[in-house]
């Protein structure tokens, strides 16, 4: 008698770990993939710095000249 109670017990349990586990997969595959800030590329940043005063347009175009130049590919 006290085996066929538990049994019923035992199902509960085994939808509540499975419940939890489903749970956790989707909150950490869904919802932080989408609230991850895309990474800012090297022109970006500096154009945010000239926006915001940090550099003056001097440095800006001597940054930039220098990012450009780098970033071209190098022919054989």
């Amino acid at each position: 008698m006290y085996y066929e109670n538990m049994m019923g017990m035992h199902a509960i349990w085994w939808v509540f770990w499975i419940g939890l586990v489903a749970t956790m997969l989707f909150w950490g595959n869904g919802s932080s993939a989408s609230r991850r800030k895309p990474r800012e590329t090297p022109h970006e940043a500096l154009r945010r710095r000239l926006a915001s005063g940090e550099v003056s347009t001097d440095e800006y175009e001597k940054r930039k000249a220098l990012l450009d130049r780098d970033s071209t590919p190098v022919s054989a």
